[in-house]
């Protein structure tokens, strides 16, 4: 009689090949990731990818809705601590240039997803939803036409301080922000 191979239990398979498909994108590009790719970084076999997804393009949606929770949580947190108009305004200020500025992987990703969105209309859920709940939050402090011009501000400050030599200052953001918001 021949012998069953057990199953190895790996509970958190799903979630590592989703963390290492975020890992690749920010590394390579969306374009530069594949099924396979992504199983030998997580030491997987390649036939998880299929038992876990239907295919690339599932895995990638998961990896950015991943991605965006992270960044919305943020926002949230940042902009949720604000109590006063002032408050409001430096926590955009700090939202920009710490939390935002942290690291050149985030902002590699955002792009990438900006990207994908641009091309498969998909993806372009995430987006929205990304900027649906940015501005719930812009809107506990900031009328919504206000909101959706800070939103369009952060977004373009990031563009600038990802591929510009000299970043600009706190100062001038906080200018900003106030011209705004006044």
């Amino acid at each position: 009689m021949p012998t069953r191979t057990t199953r190895r239990s790996d509970p958190d398979r799903r979630d590592r090949l989703i963390d290492t498909a975020i890992d690749l994108i920010a590394e390579v590009g969306v374009a530069g990731v594949s099924h396979r790719k992504i199983a030998a970084r997580a030491d997987v076999p390649l036939g998880s990818m299929t038992y876990h997804f239907s295919g690339l393009d599932e895995l990638l949606r998961e990896a950015f809705e991943r991605f965006a929770e992270t960044i919305i949580r943020r926002f949230e947190a940042r902009l949720g601590a604000a109590s006063t108009l002032e408050e409001a305004r430096a926590a955009l200020v700090d939202l920009i240039h710490v939390d935002l500025a942290e690291s050149s992987r985030e902002q590699v990703l955002t792009y990438e997803l900006y990207t994908l969105a641009a091309r498969k209309p998909e993806f372009r859920r995430i987006t929205r939803e990304w900027m649906r709940r940015s501005r719930v939050e812009l809107e506990r402090h900031f009328d919504a036409a206000t909101a959706r011009q800070v939103d369009a501000l952060i977004e373009g400050i990031a563009i600038h301080r990802a591929l510009e030599t000299e970043p600009q200052s706190r100062e001038v953001t906080a200018t900003a922000i106030t011209r705004i918001t006044g």
